[in-house]
């Protein structure tokens, strides 16, 4: 493989893995405000990813269409929203601050439900991550090498506080660092497998391309939307924090992706 596709893909585990590192410096859990924080950050880099990486070159991609350009976006983003619907409604799995898990039931441990949250919207951000290089190999226009290294990049740093978000809590309820640390990576493992396994079928799906592009932008709001702006919003005290925060996120991803192209 491409050495410069395979440091891509492992670009936003290593912010993933770093992030989840923070766990053995913890002192104390997480203040509310700083989760917002977090979490509002991490939606504004999805959010731009998804406009300026995925969307738009997408349609790009579709310019011989003329004004039906939209259409192959528009089927390929609402593919995405009702794959991450049914990924959504069949994994057991249990967000940040609900003592009530969704999904089908299960027995499995709060720990594992917290991690499998997580890992639910790692996936479309390694899909996206492999649709993007894959355009790249296979010379879609709209698509450079420097615009998957700023996907990736911004990824990564979205990454880092989602990876303390997810080892720091499972330290506060009990869990030892150690198993915390593992748990936080094994969340973004998903990332390049899925990242893989899409460039891996890319190249018998090149005319798909743009519906891939937008399958993953499609998958990602659907996690913005459902879990993190509610996740912004506040559980017990209301506060502007994840919303500045998630504007700051939006435009380290859009200056990224504009400079880096």
């Amino acid at each position: 493989m491409n050495i410069q596709v395979l440091e891509g893909i492992l670009i936003p585990f290593a912010g993933t893995s770093l992030g989840a590192v923070c766990v053995f410096a913890m002192k104390q859990n997480l203040k509310e405000n700083v989760q917002k924080g977090l979490i509002g950050f991490a939606a504004g880099v999805m959010v731009a990813a998804s406009i300026w990486s995925l969307i738009l070159p997408a349609i790009e991609q579709c310019s011989y269409l003329g004004r039906m350009a939209f259409l192959p976006a528009v089927i390929g983003f609402w593919l995405g929203i009702l794959f991450l619907l049914l990924l959504d409604t069949m994994t057991p799995h249990l967000h940040l601050g609900s003592k009530k898990a969704e999904g089908l039931s299960s027995h499995l441990s709060r720990s594992s439900m917290l991690v499998l949250a997580v890992t639910i919207h790692n996936i479309p951000e390694g899909i996206a991550v492999g649709v993007v290089y894959a355009g790249w190999l296979h010379h879609q226009p709209g698509i450079t090498i420097a615009a998957a290294l700023s996907l990736s990049l911004g990824i990564a740093i979205q990454n880092f506080p989602e990876g303390a978000i997810i080892s720091m809590p499972l330290c506060s309820e009990g869990i030892a660092k150690k198993k915390s640390f593992i748990l936080g990576i094994l969340s973004g493992i998903v990332e390049p497998v899925a990242a893989l396994a899409t460039i891996a079928i890319s190249s018998i799906l090149v005319p798909a391309l743009p519906y891939l592009l937008c399958f993953a932008a499609g998958a990602m709001l659907y996690v913005v939307v459902e879990e993190l702006i509610p996740e912004t919003a506040g559980r017990k005290h209301h506060s502007n924090v994840g919303v500045l925060l998630f504007a700051i996120g939006f435009s380290v991803m859009m200056t990224l992706d504009v400079a880096l192209s």
